[in-house]
């Protein structure tokens, strides 16, 4: 039987102007999610019925950090944010990783750049603020799902 527990989830960003844990600090329910840009291959059937795949090189992705409006972590992105869009000096130049050492997956974003600044809603309930990026490279290795037993 496997299990699974966001208290195992250890994210990270390092970049121009901070570096810092992006889990464990008043992380929404949502989470963080890491989506790939687009497809990695294309099919096309020719006149006679024959397939063609086309591999794409591309492995670039969107990656969104989910955070309870109350995490002080909004403030240290957004610090990271402004420090960044002062010039393209700053800008890509972030690694983001989000690995499980109970499952073995790992999964390392590079040349990543803020892609916007969040919205930010003052509502009823608090709400969530979602920090969006862009990333360049995205390489994952997913573990086995089953933590040796010592």
């Amino acid at each position: 039987m496997g299990a699974y527990s966001f208290l195992d989830v250890q994210a990270s960003i390092d970049g121009p102007g901070g570096a810092f844990s992006l889990s464990g600090a008043g992380n929404a329910e949502e989470g963080i999610s890491i989506d790939p840009t687009g497809d990695k291959s294309a099919m096309t059937v020719g006149a006679d019925g024959k397939a063609m795949h086309t591999l794409y090189a591309d492995r670039s992705g969107t990656v969104t950090v989910r955070l309870q409006k109350t995490s002080t972590v909004n403030a240290q992105l957004q610090n990271m944010y402004n420090y960044q869009t002062t010039s393209a000096r700053y800008h890509g130049q972030n690694t983001i990783v989000v690995r499980n050492p109970i499952s073995g997956d790992v999964i390392t974003c590079t040349e990543v750049a803020f892609a916007k600044q969040p919205s930010n809603a003052y509502a009823k309930e608090a709400g969530n603020i979602e920090w969006t990026f862009h990333a360049g490279i995205i390489d994952t290795k997913l573990g086995t799902g089953t933590p040796e037993v010592e």
